[in-house]
């Protein structure tokens, strides 16, 4: 297998490369009889796109979604969806002084090692250009889970030390880092555009909340809920660690602070507290799922760094100001929401189905005798 595809009952493939003709997805076991059009898909994918502000690259893409398979007359068919975005904005020549340079930080050096070649035009296959077909695919997973109740929310918690404190969700695509915290949003803007003139980058933390889950979705045990999110998240450029509910800090506490007293309210089974982030041995216990991403420094800065060619003889890379300062983002944190968004959406579509088909009713809830 050759790690392109996820998910089993929805499952998608992605294919290109960041200065190839085009990018895009194939989306297979989407029901049939959804309402689809490219606008639906577009919604996300403008989310995504570069040049949104003065914070994030210069790069100029109108990722226009084009859907070619999968849809009749406004609704999928229940064959696969193939999604086609076209590159428009890459300037291949920018990168001619890096052919045979192993840029730290950036994946030539492991594809190389891995399959004796390797695209170094922006990074190729190994580009977070790469993600705009997953935002197109989870898109489409958002509108299946979106049928049956349940909202995926993300946005930026902290830039380095800058850190949310309020969470007004109605604020985050209000400011251009898409923080909750207006206050905070504008010291996080500041923070970056200093990283920025520095010729540096700067990493933070992306957290995702999805509402009006059910509870048992997941499965033992090796696909239980939370490996599966970490797996879909942690394959996203960029992304070095994931949490879920208190996350690391239970390395801190003790059991009798940890865990969620279980309750019956309204003839509903749920948990008093929610430490767990929304799941229990793998299966969502129907509380809001919580789930935060740690995502690193972007690695084209301005600053020039020492490193070797495919020779091994030692070069220093020195990136022009056009390169690193204008084409590459100081923080990706606003750019990864709507991809963190759309990985969520993604695996809990793919359980959503499954389940269906353990029930018949993933949505079946049983009260106490």
């Amino acid at each position: 297998m050759a790690g392109n595809s996820f998910g089993k009952a929805f499952r998608i493939t992605t294919w290109g490369e960041s200065h190839g003709r085009a990018i895009g997805a194939v989306v297979d076991g989407c029901p049939p009889g959804l309402p689809l059009n490219e606008q639906m898909i577009q919604q996300d994918l403008d989310r995504r796109r570069p040049g949104q502000s003065e914070l994030t690259t210069a790069r100029k893409e109108s990722d226009r979604v084009e859907i070619l398979s999968g849809v009749f007359e406004g609704r999928t068919s229940g064959t696969p969806v193939c999604l086609l975005i076209l590159n428009q904005g890459q300037q291949s020549h920018r990168y001619d002084h890096l052919r045979d340079v192993f840029r730290p930080g950036h994946a030539e050096a492991t594809y190389y090692q891995k399959y004796g070649i390797y695209d170094h035009r922006g990074g190729g296959r190994a580009s977070a250009r790469e993600t705009a077909a997953r935002v197109a695919a989870g898109a489409i997973a958002k509108r299946i889970i979106g049928e049956r109740g349940i909202e995926v929310i993300g946005y930026t918690r902290r830039v380095g030390a800058i850190e949310a404190e309020t969470f007004d969700l109605q604020a985050i695509e209000g400011n251009a880092v898409r923080c909750p915290d207006p206050f905070r949003a504008q010291e996080m803007a500041e923070l970056i555009q200093q990283v920025r003139d520095a010729g540096d980058s700067i990493g933070g933390l992306v957290e995702v909340i999805a509402r009006g889950v059910p509870a048992g979705l997941g499965e033992p045990v090796y696909d239980k809920m939370d490996a599966d999110l970490a797996k879909a998240l942690m394959s996203i450029n960029a992304i070095k660690g994931v949490e879920i509910g208190t996350g690391f800090d239970v390395a801190g506490k003790r059991g009798s602070e940890n865990n969620d007293p279980w309750v019956f309210e309204n003839g509903r089974l749920r948990t008093r507290t929610n430490h767990a982030g929304g799941i229990v041995g793998g299966i969502t216990t129907g509380e809001e799922l919580v789930v935060r991403i740690a995502v690193k420094p972007p690695s084209t800065i301005g600053i020039p760094q020492k490193t070797v060619d495919r020779t091994g003889r030692t070069v220093i890379v020195t990136p022009g100001d056009a390169d690193a300062k204008r084409r590459h983002d100081p923080c990706i944190c606003p750019r990864v929401v709507p991809v963190a968004e759309a990985m969520v959406a993604i695996v809990l579509a793919d359980h959503f189905l499954r389940q269906r088909g353990l029930r018949g009713d993933a949505f079946q809830t049983e009260k106490a005798s």
